[in-house]
Formats: structure tokens, sequence, C-alpha cells
């Protein structure tokens, strides 16, 4: 299963550029130009992992990050920015931001870390089904075999 990448930047051009480079290598792409347009697409859709631009007219980068975290808190997002500034780095990374780059940043970096990203989610799952189990394995209403 390709892994679901959401690209949100208002510069479309980049956007547009970025999504090729990255279904070239096989990952199923969508773009978002806007934070408030990409919130409603993880309203809407699974995502693996975003990619999102830090600094974004309305609602920036940080303030999706919050929203997106808040709606599907185990999506990995990468922080992208021309900008960036040590300030905006540590505040994504205390909102959950799984890792931040500097654009522009080499296609095969931001893949690696994708994949990384990818990783991690598919961990935090897995250790949530596992506790679900055990958890209706161990409660009385399943050794009873109620429902």
């Amino acid at each position: 299963m390709k892994t679901r990448v959401l690209i949100v930047d208002d510069e479309k051009e980049f956007t547009e550029a970025l999504a090729e480079r990255l279904n070239i290598r096989d990952y199923d792409v969508t773009t978002s130009l806007s934070g408030e347009e990409a919130v409603e697409k993880v309203k809407s859709f699974n995502f693996d992992v975003v990619i999102l631009d830090v600094a974004m007219p309305g609602m920036d980068g940080i303030e999706t990050l919050r929203a997106i975290k808040n709606i599907k808190p185990l999506i990995e997002v990468i922080m992208l920015t021309g900008h960036a500034t040590v300030e905006s780095a540590i505040e994504g990374m205390k909102v959950g931001a799984y890792d931040y780059l500097k654009k522009p940043c080499e296609t095969e970096e931001l893949a690696f870390k994708i994949d990384k990203a990818c990783e991690k989610k598919a961990e935090h799952e897995a250790r949530i089904r596992e506790a679900k189990v055990k958890e209706f394995i161990s409660s009385p209403r399943a050794a009873l075999g109620d429902k």
C-alpha cells in the first residue's frame, strides 16, 4: 500500500513540483494550498504523513499543525520552511511535528523522512491495536462470551 502524503504550501508551483517528485517515488500525494483546506482534507481522508509549510497566509503552519494533531493525533507532520527559525522549529516540535526541514530540501532527504515518519505512525497504530486486544481479552465480558 502506498504511503499517503498531504503537501500543504501556499506556493502553488512548489507544491506541484514536490508532488510530482514524490509521485515518481510511488507516494500517493494530495496537495493543499492553505491550512484551512488541509484541515478539511485531514477530516475527510486518511493520510500517513503531512508535509507542512510554516509560513502561510491565514492559518499558518503551527496553527495547522495544532488542528491536524487535534483531529488525527497519529498523523506525522514534517514542517518545511524557507524561513527557518529556531523558535518556529522548537514550537513545531512542542506541538508534535515529527521533523523540520528547511526549503529547498533534497527530495531524497524528504523521502527518507517521510518513510521514517510513516514507520513511526505504523508502530503507534500497532501498539494501540495490541492494547485494545489485551483489554478485550482481559475484560470480564469477553471471558463470559458476552457482546
